[in-house]
């Protein structure tokens, strides 16, 4: 008889392979990195991700990992919910029908804490355990309505509630989840996000590169760079019209997806940065080679991320870009420490600070610190290395 594995369920990722997204890219790389044999990871998937990538049946194989479809009906905002509920109620009936030691469920994000409670039961009854990522600060999000925010916190709530575990990648987060819970005595763990090292094999006379830089009217090493999804709570009202009042002569280039965007046209009517030549919405870049080599051919990264978790562009602009300025948040400052300069949200914090950085480049570097955190606490080694000794059993 072989030693008995350890089966563990992910759910609320939309799959692997992973095209794109925090949650899908940590699952790959979770798969990827694995070096605990004992572990067997069984990954939910929307069906619709898997035909993208040409997979299609119930099940399939990758990076070790049992992989099954869910079928997701298109059923609008309630979809996200849907896909969750369906992938744990076929995650239990897997793990019931393997007849699995003592399994685990992990749940990345608060999405379905009102249809926990049921569900946590029917991982009791198997002698399993819900472990839950609780993600970022979700319920704050403008995008959604007040309704719409009030159900996240009170899912949040729930979540928390049932956890065996809550597995925040965040510091920030896992702070604000004792505090706010200690009701119920959460069990909490701090395990970081992860990111890619290497820096990009592509150079100045690779054909994608001047294609690129050639396309967007863009110069190396003369550009502000920002990457994110284009969100209010990403504070690019802020930088947008900060940077527009500072004097600089270099561009601000965002890669953003911006296509039917409501918040783009109201962001062009109040600040009229389409009359600023220097503002520049390139789109998204998916080619990550391409997008690596952008990092590192910034002057610098600005990023106003304040709500979520460790931000993977943020962990991203650390291990590549030579300066970063962030936003002055607890999620920030975390990552960030003492290799990165902070500005506020206040009129005239981040214009100076680009005058700043500007007028003082060359003394900047010298007191920015030498050692790179991003090495020893964000590499996926590591991060799957902390992942395995819970997951382990």
């Amino acid at each position: 008889m072989g030693e008995k594995k350890q089966h563990v369920y992910i759910i609320g990722s939309k799959g692997i392979p992973a095209k794109y997204g925090g949650f899908e890219t940590f699952v790959e790389k979770l798969t990827e990195y694995q070096s605990n044999e004992k572990i067997q990871y069984h990954v939910a998937c929307m069906a619709e991700n898997s035909a993208k990538s040409g997979i299609d049946g119930p099940d399939f194989e990758y990076n070790g990992a049992k992989c099954f479809n869910v079928a997701v009906p298109n059923i609008g905002p309630a979809r996200a919910i849907y896909y969750d509920i369906a992938a744990l109620k076929q995650a239990i009936r897997l793990a019931e029908d393997n007849q699995d030691h003592q399994p685990i469920f992990y749940i990345l994000a608060c999405r379905i804490g009102p249809f926990i409670g049921k569900l946590k039961q029917q991982i009791s009854n198997l002698n399993g355990k819900l472990f839950v990522n609780p993600d970022g600060h979700e319920w704050k999000r403008e995008k959604w309505s007040y309704p719409v925010r009030r159900y996240w916190k009170h899912s949040e709530r729930l979540m928390v509630k049932h956890a065996d575990l809550l597995i925040c990648d965040s510091q920030t987060i896992e702070k604000y989840i004792r505090n706010d819970y200690r009701r119920y005595h959460p069990k909490t763990t701090y395990i970081a996000y992860g990111t890619d090292l290497e820096k990009s094999k592509l150079t100045a006379s690779s054909p994608t590169v001047q294609a690129w830089f050639t396309q967007k009217k863009v110069q190396p090493n003369n550009y502000y760079l920002v990457v994110g999804r284009f969100v209010p709570e990403n504070n690019y009202e802020t930088m947008i019209q900060e940077f527009m009042q500072s004097e600089t002569k270099k561009d601000f280039v965002l890669i953003t997806n911006v296509e039917q965007n409501k918040f783009y046209d109201r962001l062009k009517k109040q600040t009229q940065f389409d009359q600023d030549p220097r503002i520049k919405f390139v789109g998204t870049v998916y080619d990550q080679e391409l997008l690596k080599y952008i990092r590192q051919q910034a002057f610098a990264y600005l990023h106003g991320h304040e709500v979520g978790g460790t931000n993977p562009s943020l962990l991203e602009a650390l291990a590549m870009t030579k300066l970063n300025m962030l936003l002055d948040v607890g999620f920030n400052r975390e990552v960030g420490e003492d290799r990165a300069l902070y500005w506020q949200k206040e009129a005239g914090s981040l214009k100076n600070q680009i005058h700043e950085v500007e007028g003082n480049i060359n003394r900047l570097f010298e007191t920015t610190a030498p050692t790179n955190p991003i090495a020893e606490r964000f590499c996926w080694d590591y991060v799957i290395d902390k992942y395995e000794e819970h997951l382990g059993g």
